[in-house]
């Protein structure tokens, strides 16, 4: 991953800097054609009882995450170990 330089010394130089300049670079700017690849993924359903529901979604809130994404990151995991 590459490390990304800072042009400015400072927060206050930036904003000083972007709030003249944000007209001018904003007009320069071209449009750009994006294509997006098609859904790679595939959604289960899995079924959980009330109890590991709740497991879970409490284990997925104090990652900050949702309880589909904290499963899916287990099942992630398990499958790279294979």
């Amino acid at each position: 991953m590459a490390v990304s330089k800072t042009v400015f010394k400072d927060r206050e130089k930036e904003v000083k800097f972007w709030e003249k300049n944000y007209k001018k670079a904003w007009k320069s700017g071209k449009l750009l054609k994006v294509k997006f690849a098609n859904n790679l993924s595939t959604a289960i359903n899995v079924r959980l009882d009330p109890v590991a529901l709740d497991i879970v979604r409490e284990e997925a809130q104090k990652k900050g995450l949702g309880p589909t994404q904290l499963i899916r990151m287990w099942v992630m995991e398990k499958v790279n170990l294979l």
